[in-house]
């Protein structure tokens, strides 16, 4: 089937592997019934195989605080609600995340002594289910170094055990905070290999719809460790013979592309507009589009306004910025594929030019500063929500209407 003036997505060459993961031992009664994305708890996100930090107490707040739960009784719950055929092969370790409709605990394999996430999802709702769906449908079709690897499933009538790769090293901005230091050169290093995972999934037609440095994890603490891509909640996969054109509204607001905002039908393009504002947050620590208004976030998305002003950028090379301003244009056929920018001179030379300079200060500042501003305004939001429950529904109302019409006058202007 045709896509417009949009091109066709290549099929996958011959050397590439579709469908590896099949599904073990599924229960006869239920087909389909599978999850979704990576867990949010508390608005944090919690990565199979990355525990969250120990919650900070304020011994002030309350005179008694409840005891937790030991951790020996924590973990047999959690494993007496899984499959006999789950706990034969898998000693269960630890709770590691959590979401609405899932739970993600490590495992380590008996035979092998090797550790791993298991996903359990209880299908018996309807959204664990869709988004699930999606996921599974992904996973089972990848192999590649640079992409989160699910290993094996298992299915109950209610529930659904994904059996993924563990990521012990973090989240990228952690990695980079923790460091003494970090150059350019670490920062295409980064790229290169988020660049190759990406350019296989555009290979098979998938498009990871929600790229964003919470979903870029170590596989393991070392100082040699890869990169890996997580989250296929949000992925579309095209089949052969599908339109190769998305129109779903999805994504995570500050890395969301223009054309998704304007609903225009899209393409995998998408994936490299959010790999531009990553690569801006990885060279300087701060955002290129933020507003805590949303409609004003959108206003700057939509016309591709940012700047290179305050620190580390005066630090930065141009053929850095160059490559920013390839993937951060408005006008999708105009950004740079995959496979471009893996071919992009700043890439290519791994920024041998300016490897020497050490943003690290700069760039770990801004983060902690933008996560302690973060972490004040939901502070904030949490102890006024009551105060404005009132009038959530008028303010909603409202903000759809600006939103309506701020997409409107774009859709307009997009289209000439």
């Amino acid at each position: 089937m045709g896509c417009g003036t949009s091109k066709i997505l290549p099929e996958p060459p011959k050397d590439v592997h579709l469908d590896l993961v099949k599904k073990v031992e599924p229960y006869t009664g239920c087909k389909n019934d599978i999850y979704k994305h990576f867990i949010k708890d508390g608005g944090d996100a919690i990565k199979s195989g990355f525990p969250s930090p120990p919650r900070q107490t304020n011994p002030c707040s309350t005179a008694r605080m409840e005891q937790p739960e030991p951790r020996k009784n924590r973990v047999a719950k959690y494993r007496a609600k899984f499959d006999p055929r789950v706990t034969a092969k898998y000693d269960i370790k630890a709770l590691i995340g959590r979401g609405s409709f899932s739970r993600v605990v490590r495992v380590e394999h008996k035979a092998t002594k090797q550790p791993y996430a298991i996903k359990m999802i209880e299908t018996k709702y309807r959204e664990g289910r869709e988004v699930c769906e999606s996921e599974l449908c992904v996973l089972r079709r990848v192999r590649h170094t640079n992409i989160i690897q699910l290993i094996e499933v298992f299915e109950t009538q209610e529930r659904v055990y994904m059996v993924m790769e563990l990521a012990t090293g973090g989240e990228l901005f952690d990695r980079i905070i923790a460091k003494g230091s970090f150059t350019e050169r670490d920062a295409t290093r980064v790229l290169q290999m988020v660049l190759d995972g990406v350019k296989y999934l555009h290979t098979l037609g998938i498009t990871h719809r929600d790229l964003k440095p919470e979903n870029l994890l170590y596989y393991h603490p070392g100082m040699d460790s890869k990169i890996m891509i997580t989250d296929f909640g949000l992925a579309s996969a095209r089949k052969k013979g599908d339109d190769c054109l998305m129109k779903t509204t999805c994504g995570t607001p500050e890395y969301i592309a223009p054309e998704i905002l304007v609903r225009k039908p899209y393409t995998n393009s998408v994936d490299m507009w959010a790999l531009g504002v990553i690569s801006y947050i990885l060279l300087s620590g701060t955002m290129p589009f933020e507003d805590d208004n949303r409609t004003r976030l959108y206003r700057q998305i939509l016309k591709g306004k940012y700047s290179y002003s305050g620190e580390p950028w005066p630090s930065v090379s141009n053929l850095a910025k160059d490559f920013i301003d390839r993937l951060l244009t408005v006008d999708p056929s105009d950004r740079m594929t995959a496979l471009q920018a893996l071919k992009h001179p700043w890439v290519v030379s791994m920024a041998a030019s300016s490897s020497m300079k050490n943003l690290h200060r700069s760039i770990s500042q801004n983060l902690l500063k933008r996560a302690s501003s973060r972490c004040q305004s939901t502070k904030s939001a949490q102890s006024t929500r009551s105060s404005r429950s009132t009038k959530s529904n008028k303010s909603r109302r409202v903000r759809e209407r600006e939103l309506r019409e701020l997409n409107l006058r774009y859709q307009q202007q997009y289209n000439g």
